[in-house]
């Protein structure tokens, strides 16, 4: 992953851009918070004689939706990042716009799986795991279509973004890349191997 740099008017010498090394810093200790509910969802997983509960089953079929929809937008999202490197702001608003309306796709996939599951958040421990990391996953989704929908209003402005200034734009798609691959862990561990 390239990290954007930034030529110094003074010094015209080139410098990491440190608003793109404080987004990795944060996404790192993020990784870390779901790390913890991964490792914890395993733990329990492995010392449960029966995993998941009875009444606690979970579909595929919306899940693997919802999943290929996500996924799909990070190709999209780069789409828009590649636009602007070529100083082409409609192609990225296009491509940041159809980013946001798959998130909310998204999100709303997973309201509806919430509202259908026919079991709560303390119904049990697999229930608890299960509503606490894809909220929580669904949050950063949340976030992500907040901030995509933040580089398209600052694009209004001519000349905000272009082929040398373009650090919000990767930023956004630096997170909803974090977002993707979270989300593909989540899905192998809450859906595929609960079938198994």
């Amino acid at each position: 992953m390239a990290i954007a740099t930034e030529k110094s008017p003074a010094h015209h010498e080139e410098h990491a851009d440190l608003r793109v090394l404080g987004l990795i810093t944060f996404l790192i200790s993020e990784s870390l918070m779901f790390g913890g509910f991964f490792a914890t969802y395993l733990f329990y997983r492995g010392t449960t004689q029966t995993w998941p509960p009875e009444g606690t089953e979970v579909e595929l079929l919306l899940p693997t939706i919802n999943t290929i929809i996500l996924v799909s937008s990070s190709f999209v999202i780069h789409f828009g990042d590649s636009a602007i490197k070529k100083n082409d702001v409609q192609g990225m608003r296009k491509w940041y716009r159809i980013t946001a309306i798959m998130g909310v796709i998204f999100l709303l996939g997973q309201v509806y799986e919430y509202l259908t599951l026919g079991y709560g958040l303390s119904t049990n421990l697999f229930s608890n795991c299960f509503y606490l990391m894809t909220g929580f996953h669904g949050l950063h989704v949340f976030i992500g279509v907040l901030l995509i929908l933040g580089v398209l209003w600052r694009s209004r402005r001519p000349g905000h973004y272009n082929e040398h200034k373009h650090t919000g734009i990767e930023m956004a798609e630096i997170y909803w890349h974090f977002v993707d691959i979270i989300w593909i862990i989540l899905f192998t561990l809450l859906y595929i191997l609960t079938k198994f």
